[in-house]
């Protein structure tokens, strides 16, 4: 039995204890509490890090110092990738990160950052705010004894930085290829040889040659990085990440033990996290673009032949996961959701931008 079904299992034959529990009163853990904060980033990287800063210090701040965050960064208690065991676990009490590093615990993590082809940073919020995506979120949670919510987002990522140009779904036979998520697994069909690295070691992984391309954020956390110290060629749109929504999960256990006024706490902190750090890269995005323009980077877009080609390598990923409930449950309700958005959107923004633009000339 893999640990998933255990732990399905296990929750479920632990349902009788949970509602006798249920019926004493809760005893909340009383007076001053640390919880450790580990995270995906390195300390400093570019708004990721700036996003769980906020929360950590939001969550101290509205306590009034009843519960103080010790943030951890990658590699300074765990690894990047080691967060969630390490929350599971109870080693660390939460971690701030991006959902999608843990599709290999369940696939439907991946729409709790985002997923080819998914939500933008506005759809994200209304399917998690306004239609079930937060319920889907705790309940996926359950299964690993997290508790979580949305504490960040990039907005639409960048296609990433190429050693040559792509011109053809052709270019990506043999590509080494820095894509984590289910992106990573459509480029896997187009042939690529694709490369899960935390972001502290994107920089020398492509300095050395060990991968011939890379996506990270976008060109201002980008431009931090330096990543056109090394190659000159970016692509500015990309299929995989169109509003990466990061998240803050603490320890179940933990979460329970605390009142329900600390619990709201870190809800709060979360929510405004979340959209303190959208705004954040939105509004250095645009600047730091001409920057890199007038430093001699060259901005492209894929051709549609390639759009295409990562259209139908993508679907075939989704198409793989669809026989697990719970990801087909999650599917179809952001999937349902991000249409009742763009019915709206695709009649009122967009058209309103494309006038304005017009317009203004």
């Amino acid at each position: 039995m893999d640990r998933r079904s255990f732990l399905r299992n296990s929750t479920l034959g632990g349902a009788a204890t949970v509602g006798a529990a249920a019926l004493a009163a809760p005893a909340y853990a009383q007076g001053k509490r640390t919880l450790t904060m580990v995270t995906t980033w390195g300390r400093g990287l570019a708004g990721v890090h700036d996003s769980a800063q906020r929360v950590a210090d939001s969550i101290t701040a509205m306590s009034d110092g009843q519960l103080t965050v010790d943030l951890k960064a990658a590699g300074e208690l765990v690894g990047a990738f080691e967060v969630f065991d390490a929350v599971t676990s109870g080693q660390a009490d939460m971690y701030h990160g991006a959902d999608y590093y843990f599709v290999g615990q369940h696939p439907g993590y991946a729409y709790f950052t985002n997923v080819p082809f998914g939500m933008t940073a506005q759809e994200l919020a209304n399917w998690y705010y306004h239609a079930g995506g937060m319920e889907l979120h705790d309940e996926l949670g359950q299964i690993f004894g997290l508790k979580s919510f949305l504490g960040g987002n990039t907005g639409a990522q960048a296609g990433g930085w190429f050693r040559k140009e792509i011109n053809s779904p052709e270019d990506f036979q043999g590509l080494k290829f820095r894509m984590p998520g289910l992106g990573g697994q459509a480029l896997g069909k187009m042939g690529a040889s694709v490369q899960n690295l935390p972001g502290s070691e994107v920089y020398q992984a492509l300095a050395s040659g060990a991968i011939d391309g890379t996506e990270w954020i976008g060109p201002w956390a980008d431009e931090k990085a330096g990543f056109q110290e090394i190659t000159k060629i970016y692509y500015t749109a990309g299929f995989h990440e169109p509003g990466a929504g990061l998240t803050v999960a603490t320890n179940r256990d933990v979460f329970d033990e605390l009142s329900p006024a600390h619990q709201k706490i870190i809800e709060i902190a979360s929510g405004e996290g979340h959209q303190w750090n959208l705004a954040q890269f939105m509004a250095n995005n645009g600047s730091a673009l001409a920057r890199l323009q007038s430093g001699g980077v060259t901005v492209r877009e894929f051709p549609d032949a390639v759009w295409d080609a990562m259209g139908v390598a993508s679907q075939e990923v989704t198409d793989e996961n669809m026989g697990d409930e719970l990801f087909a449950k999650i599917h179809n309700s952001a999937m349902e959701s991000m249409e009742a958005s763009t019915n709206w959107i695709t009649r009122s923004e967009d058209k309103y931008r494309t006038q304005r633009d017009r317009v203004r000339g």
